[in-house]
């Protein structure tokens, strides 16, 4: 039988899909990075202890690996990687400085609530070279944080703790409310973590910095829960096509 179809009758309009909004923040962060001179670099999402932890400085008796915050698998010879400084790892035992790499990917921790989530997207940087200081570090995060935002942001460097970077900062941008709110951390590479990957301390220093895909989408697009972006709400997100 003939297609009775009538041409003259408008076809109904379908949906196309659209990147997640967090896998295009994940995106637009990489390539960013990638404009000031950083290399992309990857690596595992399940690590050994001694890249997660060991490797980075941080002790056996950190909380941070422990079984409430950390996921083992293998019986506890492995772990779902809790950040992606592994890749850094990785990298500088890979390349000689100088050297400037990112990496960024799935992470993994034990948190829950309208801020964390047990998985979530990181980005982390690093820098190493000869003469490499904090100054070096707060102008690259004006830059890093006025180019992602478009304008001009209010900032505030606190001083902090992380095993892999001393001295250390988390860093503060300042709400449209007037509110201080936490966007990333950062510091000059410890020493300990350069010697661990056969990099001269002496002559060497390095700069990192590592921010949450997650939290920088919340704040550009004022999303108050974390877990809107993965109920598989299409109304939420069809706002971001």
């Amino acid at each position: 039988m003939p297609d009775s179809k009538d041409i003259f009758t408008p076809e109904p309009l379908k949906e196309f899909g659209a990147h997640h909004p967090i896998n295009h923040m994940l995106d637009s962060i990489l390539k960013l990075l990638s404009s000031f001179g950083f290399k992309i670099a990857e690596g595992p999402e399940v690590e050994t202890e001694e890249f997660n932890f060991d490797m980075l400085n941080i002790k056996k008796t950190h909380p941070a690996r422990q079984m409430h915050d950390t996921f083992y698998v293998n019986k506890m010879s492995n772990v779902l990687r809790t950040h992606t400084s592994p890749v850094q790892i990785r990298g500088m035992l890979n390349n000689k400085p100088p050297l400037a790499l990112i990496s960024g990917g799935k992470v993994y921790r034990k948190d829950d609530d309208s801020t964390h989530l047990p998985m979530f997207h990181q980005i982390e940087g690093i820098y190493v070279n000869e003469d490499v200081d904090f100054s070096n570090l707060k102008d690259l995060i004006f830059k890093i944080i006025n180019s992602l935002f478009g304008k001009e942001v209010k900032l505030r460097f606190r001083p902090s703790y992380f095993p892999f970077t001393e001295p250390s900062a988390e860093v503060d941008i300042l709400s449209e409310k007037g509110e201080w709110l936490e966007i990333l951390g950062c510091g000059v590479v410890n020493p300990i973590v350069l010697e661990n990957c056969n990099i001269d301390s002496d002559k060497y220093s390095g700069i990192a910095f590592g921010l949450g895909v997650e939290r920088i989408a919340m704040l550009k697009h004022e999303v108050n829960d974390i877990r809107e972006f993965y109920k598989s709400n299409l109304d939420f997100l069809s706002q971001f096509k």
